[in-house]
């Protein structure tokens, strides 16, 4: 049922763009400052309590701190899809694979905290709706041909799901949980905090995305 819901997630968003085709990204870009705070939350709340109870405190910081450098180093290729820019020329007959792969492999990590129905998933779930309603705003008023779209969404909603699968079903993997969460959480802080610095335009104050902010923490301690 998890893996259902993170495909349904991105493929309901990107059938929406299809139907609705908005040309106004505001409330989107509100409800990304909304998912951000929600996960950055979350992963406080969750997350970073789990992986230090479970292994060496030092350790653990390691492998969050180079969590972040992941991300870092897989938003140089996706010029930082993964938190709403889209800074891309595609070709109408190319499949943009630098593109894929990079939100491919976040996806994949952003999977492995997710097990069962959990927080967790709560907040992943809300993470990934204004990502992939951004993408597919992107995708669907690109040059890119409609079949190498549609190919591109179903295959990144596949991602997640995979990553939670391997996580849990996978010995080898499973064995390294605690590490690989800990990666993830690195991956977490990066992306939700781009997302709240950024949401400030010039560090002009919004009451809206402050509002957004409230809202997403709040939601996080309540569940």
């Amino acid at each position: 049922m998890i893996y259902l819901l993170l495909v349904l997630a991105v493929l309901l968003s990107f059938v929406l763009v299809l139907l609705t085709k908005p040309k106004d990204q505001t409330n989107i870009k509100l409800l990304l400052v909304f998912s951000g705070a929600f996960l950055l939350a979350i992963t406080f709340f969750e997350l970073v309590p789990e992986v230090y109870t479970e292994g060496n405190t030092k350790g653990i910081a390691l492998f969050v701190l180079i969590g972040v450098l992941i991300q870092v180093f897989l938003e140089f290729f996706s010029k930082g899809a993964e938190h709403g820019h889209m800074h891309w020329q595609l070709d109408k007959n190319q499949f943009p694979t630098v593109l894929f792969l990079s939100l491919s492999l976040h996806a994949l990590i952003e999977g492995v905290p997710v097990s069962g129905d959990n927080t967790v998933l709560y907040g992943i779930l809300v993470h990934k709706i204004p990502v992939a309603i951004i993408l597919s705003i992107f995708l669907v008023n690109s040059t890119l041909n409609r079949g190498l779209t549609i190919t591109f969404m179903v295959l990144f909603a596949l991602m997640t799901p995979l990553g939670s699968y391997l996580a849990t079903e996978t010995t080898f993997i499973a064995t390294y949980k605690t590490e690989l969460t800990a990666l993830a959480i690195g991956v977490f802080l990066h992306i939700s905090t781009v997302i709240l610095f950024e949401s400030a335009r010039e560090h002009a104050f919004d009451l809206k995305k402050l509002i957004g902010i409230v809202l997403g923490f709040g939601l996080a301690y309540f569940l």
